[in-house]
């Protein structure tokens, strides 16, 4: 196959893509991966092409605002050349990136949705996404849930009109069903099914759970700290807590901590400056591939992508949200029984290390982490979906 991927310009969007580009790759496909110019030289270090998106800021923006509709028309654009000089046999769109995919249907070509974290999609009963509410366990709490899925069915139907006017505005026919941005053909989940939560089919079709899709740049590996203590790893997120809250939280609250601390600012200094504990390390950067499999414990803010790196390490995760899907992402692995999570008005020193004394204290969550682990090991996710775009392929071919 041809297999042209679009990607956002996010680490937590671009790095999945790259693992999916990558395994393609490896079974013999011509592969072009299409992101940000950031991501070049990392994506052309794997020996795969790369293509450069289009960006365009938004509201809110720091020059001229665009309307989404107007940014992804323009983006579409932009990237109908590139598919007309691939000529790809697939198109696997980002769910952030509806360019590749309208590009792909203006040149006739078939295209895939690639989610890289829990399927954000509702089916009755379930909480609205990233609120942080777990399934409910009862039918009672499942009807709670009703005004507000009324709600979220009016937010939808809106998202589907402008969907369609941005269709309109290409020359393209109008959809009858909402979330028109994700594909009824084929669409491929990059998480755990364990974190997945059980919907009916007709909620979210041809939909596959392909397990971690992980991909890292290459970094070197730090010094551990000594000693034998259970190794716990603060890795917080690089966007959502410029004051490092969460950082100075697990410095002071495992101060006097029968554990080894390794923190890392992420190339941010804190300001002021943050008291290092004598059982801690505070580091620049870190490797999770490498660092996590030492690691009992990762202390972060939820990003899908670090939790997936702790569970796949077999690592527990704490996790204290700071916004977004990071609450959705805590949510799922407090239901799933593989974590702890910290509501964000309760962070605080003593907050964090009553959570990871429970996280090391608690035999059902090591193991069921540790179960995670093995899953992954037995069940790589870049094969499965590279499969699942084959068998694709073959059938529409036909």
């Amino acid at each position: 196959m041809r297999v042209l991927v679009g990607a956002f310009g996010d680490p937590g969007h671009t790095f999945p893509a790259i693992a999916l580009a990558k395994a393609l790759r490896e079974r013999g496909h011509e592969v072009c991966l299409q992101s940000w110019a950031r991501w070049r030289p990392e994506v052309e270090a794997e020996g795969i092409e790369f293509a450069e998106a289009p960006e365009y800021h938004v509201f809110p923006t720091r020059e001229r605002p665009l309307k989404p509709y107007e940014a992804v028309v323009r983006a579409t654009a932009d990237t109908r050349p590139l598919v007309r000089a691939f000529a790809p046999d697939v198109v696997v769109a980002d769910i952030l990136t509806l360019a590749p995919a309208l590009a792909a249907e203006l040149e006739g070509v078939r295209s895939v949705t690639l989610i890289p974290h829990v399927d954000p999609r509702p089916a009755p009963g379930f909480a609205p996404y990233s609120v942080g509410a777990r399934l409910p366990r009862t039918a009672l709490g499942r009807r709670m849930w009703g005004p507000t899925n009324r709600l979220m069915e009016k937010g939808l139907a809106y998202g589907r009109e402008e969907l369609n006017e941005t269709r309109a505005r290409l020359g393209l026919l109008p959809l009858a069903h909402v979330h028109g941005g994700i594909s009824r053909e084929l669409c491929l989940v990059g998480t755990f099914p364990q974190l997945e939560y059980p919907r009916p089919e007709a909620s979210a079709p041809n939909t596959h759970v392909v397990g971690p899709l992980q991909w890292e740049p290459p970094t070197e590996q730090v010094e551990l700290p000594p000693g034998d203590a259970p190794l716990v790893l603060v890795a917080p997120s690089t966007s959502q807590d410029p004051r490092h809250a969460l950082l100075r939280a697990a410095l002071a609250g495992l101060a006097d901590a029968p554990v080894r601390v390794l923190a890392a600012t992420n190339r941010r200094r804190p300001i002021p400056a943050v008291a290092v504990p004598a059982n801690a390390r505070l580091v620049d950067w870190v490797s999770y591939s490498r660092t996590m499999p030492h690691c009992d414990v990762v202390v972060c803010h939820g990003g899908h992508g670090t939790v997936l790196r702790a569970l796949t390490a077999g690592s527990v995760p704490v996790i204290a949200p700071a916004a977004g899907d990071m609450n959705e992402n805590a949510a799922r692995v407090d239901w799933a029984g593989v974590g702890v999570r910290i509501p964000r008005r309760l962070l605080g020193p003593r907050a964090m290390r009553l959570a990871v004394e429970r996280a090391l204290g608690e035999t059902p969550l090591r193991e069921h982490a540790r179960a995670l682990a093995e899953w992954a090991a037995a069940n790589p996710a870049g094969p499965r979906a590279a499969a699942l775009l084959e068998a694709y392929h073959a059938r529409s071919s036909s």
